[in-house]
């Protein structure tokens, strides 16, 4: 697959060091050539030019791109990028925007006609995540198909948990109603076999359907919390996000340093509280009653000051705290941390071009970001490999797993005698770099 990467910014550096590891024939371009030689020991080409450029385009052989991603800091650049890519001859265009009112139904058609296929916004789909994060709070990451019809949630186990001491392949003494997709411990993504264990202070990775959520969550030790009250440190684009989106039924408060952005959020959303101050301050933090919160929601610019703010928040006794942790250095160091949710809008926006490369269907394809795990949707085609036989005759290898599929829009967990069939949906775990070779075995 030809892939043309316009920007080599957070997104665009991550999105091709991700894919180098694929082997995919990757070209990545940019206006600023210091940004470019950060990327000269990865398995791509760099090209020092413009995306809005006829002549730097077709240098790069746009015309024979499978898929072309704009993902500069530019919306109005990429938007016209992609046009020009598609009107050259690409075959699929992907483009970064910073506007939630282009992702609308009624506006598809509109951006399809210029010749952009896909549209990227990295703050509206953290937003989304922090969304998914209050409804659940119990649970480190969220992840489902058809309306949950087959559901992957990723929970950090504790001591209290039953699952803790148990060897894989007896868990189904204790529950044959989910299915262990992987691990994640000491900073490092485990592919479990059945002789695995399961240790205190995991995070496991745990497929089921929707019936049995409640009995997973039990099996984990973990209990609903009835989340209504939210504290917000930082009032960037994020959190303007969240708050546009999120149902009447939470009650932000906003701490904020900078005074004007104070009085632009007070004067957009008068339903919410903003608080100018330091939020960085203990002695503030407790003024403002931290303690009475049921979420805490650390979206500063700085990663550092986000995990630090957790962690205050959690010695004031708040259960459920979310961190932005843009610097993918602290992302591993952070999940380790009794924090909570981790949110970067890098793997996530990359997670979902990612899912895009991979032919789902756009309505119903979700992806899952992890630092270094990927986890896709497939889809099960005519005559593939995987539906020569059952599962445990097929050799799937020792860096994958199959977490569950759905199958005429009902979701099922997946066994040893489970045999695919065309038109499966079917949610992989894999180590990173080898998402492509696996897909092989579904085409």
């Amino acid at each position: 697959m030809k892939i043309v990467i316009a920007g080599a910014g957070e997104v665009g550096t991550h999105l091709a060091k991700m894919l180098s590891d694929e082997e995919q024939d990757i070209i990545i371009m940019d206006n600023d050539e210091r940004k470019l030689r950060t990327l000269e020991d990865y398995n791509l080409m760099t090209y020092h030019g413009s995306a809005t450029s006829f002549a730097d385009l077709e240098n790069v052989g746009v015309s024979r791109a499978d898929i072309f991603i704009a993902v500069t800091p530019y919306e109005a650049r990429n938007i016209l990028a992609c046009s020009l890519a598609k009107n050259a001859g690409a075959k699929r265009t992907v483009a970064r925007i910073d506007n939630s009112d282009y992702l609308s139904k009624e506006n598809r058609d509109f951006f399809v006609s210029r010749g952009i296929d896909h549209l990227i916004y990295p703050e509206y789909l953290a937003a989304r995540e922090m969304m998914s994060a209050l409804k659940r709070p119990w649970v480190r990451n969220w992840f489902e198909l058809f309306d949950g019809e087959l559901i992957v949630v990723g929970v950090k186990i504790r001591s209290n948990s039953i699952l803790v001491g148990n060897q894989l392949k007896k868990l189904s003494n204790v529950s044959n109603k989910m299915h262990i997709s992987a691990i994640k411990r000491n900073r490092e993504t485990i592919i479990p076999s059945g002789n695995d264990y399961i240790c205190d202070n995991d995070i496991v990775y745990i497929a089921t359907t929707h019936d049995h959520i409640s009995e997973v969550m039990e099996l984990c030790g973990k209990k609903a919390i009835d989340v209504t009250k939210v504290l917000v440190m930082g009032g960037g684009i994020i959190t303007e996000e969240l708050l546009m989106n999120a149902p009447s039924k939470y009650k932000f408060k906003i701490l904020e340093q900078d005074y004007d952005r104070c009085q632009e959020l007070a004067d957009r959303y008068p339903n919410c509280s903003v608080v100018n101050g330091d939020s960085r301050d203990t002695d503030f933090l407790e003024e403002e009653g931290i303690s009475d919160y049921d979420v805490f929601v650390a979206l500063t610019d700085t990663s550092e000051a986000n995990i630090l703010g957790c962690m205050m928040a959690k010695e004031h006794g708040i259960r459920k705290t979310i961190a932005q942790v843009e610097n993918l250095r602290y992302f591993n160091e952070a999940e380790a941390l009794n924090i909570g949710t981790i949110i970067n809008k890098k793997l996530l926006a990359s997670s979902r071009i990612f899912q895009i490369m991979l032919d789902s269907d756009e309505e119903n394809a979700k992806s899952l970001a992890l630092a270094d795990a990927e986890v896709a949707e497939l889809v099960v085609k005519e005559g593939s490999k995987i539906t020569r036989d059952d599962v445990k005759n097929l050799r799937l290898g020792s860096d994958m797993t199959i977490a569950g599929l759905v199958r005429d829009g009902e979701g099922q967990l997946v066994t040893g005698n489970t045999r695919f069939k065309a038109g499966d949906h079917v949610v992989v775990f894999c180590l990173a770099g080898r998402i492509h070779k696996i897909e092989k075995i579904f085409n």
